[in-house]
């Protein structure tokens, strides 16, 4: 169950990132611990070259999912290790990245996610993985 306050926090933190308006990343679930975003596929500045969604954007999918994801148990964090795992070509109408907290401490959160490519029946296919080491931040005057 998505917890409101906590959406609409993330909401107004994706807002403010001007990577994230561009790619037009969309957070849509936030609870303790979860959080998930979705991503409308735009053929003319997403793709590479055999025309599947850029690893760049597997990347910070599955990047701005961990993030947010700890943000909600830890507050401000930043990425101190993200690894990535492609399982199969990005390709669908859009993309849903879902992130988890593993584990969180004072000084690192863990947190995976899973990148899932919508097809035109709405069927959700995996099509990678990520893993992030998030450090807890205070940035003075934000809150």
């Amino acid at each position: 169950m998505t917890d409101q306050p906590l959406l609409s926090t993330l909401q107004a933190v994706n807002q403010s990132a001007s990577f994230n308006r561009w790619a037009g990343f969309k957070v849509t679930h936030a609870a303790a611990g979860e959080a998930e975003l979705r991503m409308d596929w735009r053929k003319d500045d997403m793709g590479q070259y055999a025309g599947y969604l850029h690893a760049g954007m597997i990347g910070a999918m599955l990047d701005t999912a961990c993030g947010y994801a700890a943000a909600t148990v830890s507050g401000r964090v930043l990425a101190s290790h993200f690894s990535v795992n492609c399982l199969a070509p990005a390709v669908g109408r859009s993309f849903v990245a879902r992130g988890r907290v593993v584990k969180a401490g004072r000084k690192q959160v863990f947190a995976n996610a899973e990148l899932f490519a919508e097809q035109d029946s709405g069927e959700l296919l995996l099509v990678a993985t990520g893993n992030a080491i998030l450090v807890p931040v205070e940035t003075p005057g934000l809150t």
